[in-house]
């Protein structure tokens, strides 16, 4: 199967997991394009490109099903903006091998903490 093919694949993969659960660039397409042997820094630079169409979409159609928090979405995205320039630096400071172990790190960290908040809903919420 030809590079592309397989990006095709993975592409239609990541972007249904990231409309079903959420996630973004990080969690879904970054080792997507790891997997497809670009190093750690190639694989955020091209996931913060192709996570724009899929966030346009993904916002629109959760929109209309009245599920966005439009205050807090733009909180948390202007807040978010300037530290972009601080992950760059950060991120082009460190070695591939580096930048790979500490997004397994916080992969590693993520799904503790939902697997906590799955098992150990806070007060409030109602387990499944």
């Amino acid at each position: 199967m030809s590079h592309e093919l397989v990006a095709v694949a993975l592409g239609i993969l990541a972007g249904t997991l990231s409309a079903l659960f959420g996630v973004g660039g990080g969690i879904i397409f970054v080792p997507t394009l790891i997997f497809l042997g670009h190093t750690a820094h190639v694989a955020v630079a091209t996931s913060l490109a192709a996570m724009v169409p899929v966030i346009a979409a993904g916002a629109w159609r959760q929109t209309r099903y009245g599920t966005v928090d439009w205050r807090d979405a733009l909180i948390v995205g202007v807040a978010s903006v300037p530290m972009t320039k601080v992950g760059e630096i950060v991120a082009t400071s460190l070695a591939n091998q580096t930048l790979e172990r500490v997004f397994a790190v916080m992969l590693v960290i993520v799904a503790v903490q939902l697997g906590w908040r799955a098992l150990h809903p806070p007060a409030g919420e109602a387990a499944d």
